[in-house]
């Protein structure tokens, strides 16, 4: 499916004025409301212990067990969710609140807090800037850097971007072990990494002095599940054919935001499993717009112009996508022909 932009390409002026328009209208949906925000936060944080438990309580019944991991996973990326809304003070209505509620998170997402924060906040700030790619959550090479590169580097990047690689190992190696101390943590907060971690070890602790040795193996398939999700989400947001990059001073952050970041129409009980991290378009172009509020914002918008929308069968084919084709401007496959890299061990 070849979806089309947010924005339709007519003039600058065009653009600029429908950029104006819709950050209008978005301000609308950006009300917190603290009731709300409790109820995402409590009710996800018991659908999570309370999962959790009963996996325990079913081991060894892999009938009960696997749809329970499968349960807690989603619930615990439904938490990261949330504790990325707290990041944009944007769940509840103080950022003392929001700070809070955000760190007392942390065990359970595997996520310190602050140096998530200011490192998702970079994010936001290059976002769609060729010469920033180091805050992308998933790096993109460009074409004419991949057709540059030696043997070594594209086999690197082959495999880095092989989707029966990328989120499974992907997953476990950024929520398990590089979030022990993430990029950043020594400028920003390396006391409250430290402190998080100890409470981690804490929690896992807990779980062995429960149940022994079958809670730390459910916890880690819920781990492993989370993470999984977690990176077929986090490649969706900004990497499928019609996303956007450039350089400066062309970049257009409004245009970034709003083609260059997806909104995935998966379903509604997609949705409600990942508080609406779905419609990352609107999330990217103002972020003051609370998760419980995402959805019908997104809808609302729907109404007044065609926005792009990504389902079930373009989402899988988004993986077949590696490069960004400055040419063109989209994501594109590897190339099926292509010169020898420039070191290629020569054929004998």
């Amino acid at each position: 499916m070849h979806t089309t932009s947010s924005l339709p390409e007519i003039t600058p002026t065009y653009r600029q004025e429908a950029e104006r328009e819709i950050r209008r209208f978005t301000r609308d949906w950006t009300k917190r409301d603290n009731r709300l925000a409790a109820l995402s936060y409590f009710a996800t944080l018991a659908v999570y212990l309370i999962t959790l438990t009963l996996a325990i309580l079913a081991w060894p019944s892999p009938w009960l067990v696997v749809p329970l991991i499968v349960i807690n996973a989603f619930a615990g990326v439904r938490l990261y969710v949330l504790q990325h809304d707290m990041g944009h003070n944007s769940l509840f209505t103080t950022a003392r609140l929001n700070a809070i509620a955000g760190h007392a998170l942390s065990v359970f997402t595997l996520t310190p807090f602050a140096v998530m924060q200011h490192n998702h906040n970079a994010h936001h700030s290059h976002l769609g800037n060729l010469e920033e790619r180091d805050t992308t959550e998933i790096f993109t090479m460009t074409l004419r850097e991949w057709e540059a590169a030696s043997f070594w580097t594209r086999l690197w990047y082959r495999l880095y971007r092989n989707p029966f690689l990328m989120i499974p190992l992907g997953g476990v190696f950024t929520y398990a072990l590089a979030y022990r101390w993430p990029k950043n943590t020594a400028r920003i907060a390396p006391v409250q990494v430290i402190l998080h971690n100890l409470a981690l070890i804490g929690w896992v602790a807990i779980l062995w002095f429960i149940a022994g040795p079958p809670a730390l193996y459910i916890y880690a398939g819920t781990v492993f599940t989370a993470g999984c999700i977690g990176v077929f989400l986090v490649y969706l947001q900004h990497n499928f054919e019609d996303t956007w990059w450039d350089r400066k001073p062309d970049l257009n952050p409004a245009r970034a935001a709003l083609q260059g970041s997806s909104a995935l129409d998966l379903g509604w009980w997609f949705d409600l499993a990942v508080a609406n991290i779905t419609y990352h378009d609107i999330h990217h172009f103002n972020a003051n717009i609370p998760s419980y509020r995402l959805r019908v914002c997104h809808q609302a918008l729907r109404e007044r112009y065609e926005v792009q929308t990504i389902g079930w069968v373009e989402a899988f084919r988004s993986f077949t996508l590696k490069l960004w084709d400055e040419d063109q401007e989209r994501l594109v496959p590897f190339p099926k022909t292509q010169r020898a890299p420039s070191s290629a061990i020569p054929a004998e």
